[in-house]
């Protein structure tokens, strides 16, 4: 059984919101929905997992039937850092039947079915696999204000999420981090640690992260211009 562990337990405090930005309106419906839409039609995903605030979970489970999701399985509750948060969604997966797990921020709305599915099947073939994107910048190394090195971006890639993981290795990974450091933002991360090989599968720029109002604006805008039609009928 492959899982998915949507992340939505941050404070949103960029947003600049009363709410928890996983709750803000993207084009009228609560980004989180958004978010889990893509795992509910994706056909390699069999349940998810969604870790969220104490205070979220009771407005979730509200409208989860409005929005046609079924597939949550669980709504667990979030630790005080994403590596923490993370670890307790790992934890409410059954190892009996437990397949590939695939990680994904509560705040990134505009992955594909089509992109879940291949980082999945790379993962089942090697273990892990990430999706990513080109860096499209220039990229400088820096120390004490001064530029230390110049990168070449051919061999660079920005993580975006889901990252997919077979469950043991992923499980023997977070029993070796410190879960409570807060600079521990990346899953890839901690399996790289263990010596696995971490797989990469090329995704689109459009899956963004959706952390300050600025990226709010241009999901918007993605949608009042057609360049994404959105998973809703």
């Amino acid at each position: 059984m492959n899982s998915a562990i949507i992340v939505a337990a941050g404070s949103g405090s960029r947003m600049a919101s009363d709410r928890p930005k996983q709750f803000l309106l993207l084009a009228g419906i609560p980004l989180i929905f958004h978010t889990l839409r893509p795992f509910e039609r994706c056909d390699s995903i069999d349940e998810t997992i969604l870790v969220l605030p104490p205070e979220s979970a009771a407005e979730f489970l509200d409208s989860a039937a409005k929005f046609g999701v079924k597939k949550v399985t669980r709504v667990v509750t979030g630790g005080a850092t994403r590596a923490e948060s993370v670890k307790r969604g790992l934890s409410a997966i059954r190892a009996a039947s437990a397949g590939i797990v695939a990680i994904h921020d509560g705040v990134r709305p505009f992955v594909s079915p089509d992109e879940i599915s291949e980082t999945i099947e790379a993962a089942e073939q090697c273990g892990a696999a990430i999706l990513v994107a080109p860096a499209t910048d220039t990229i400088k190394q820096v120390f004490d204000d001064q530029v230390v090195k110049t990168l070449d971006r051919r061999e660079l890639r920005r993580a975006l999420t889901p990252q997919c993981f077979k469950y043991e290795l992923l499980k023997r990974a977070f029993a070796q981090a410190d879960v409570t450091d807060p600079t521990l933002t990346d899953d890839s991360a901690l399996v790289e640690q263990t010596g696995a090989h971490v797989a990469i599968v090329e995704g689109s720029a459009r899956n963004i992260k959706i952390t300050t109002p600025e990226d709010l604006a241009v999901a918007e805008s993605l949608f009042k211009s057609g360049l994404w039609s959105g998973l809703w009928p």
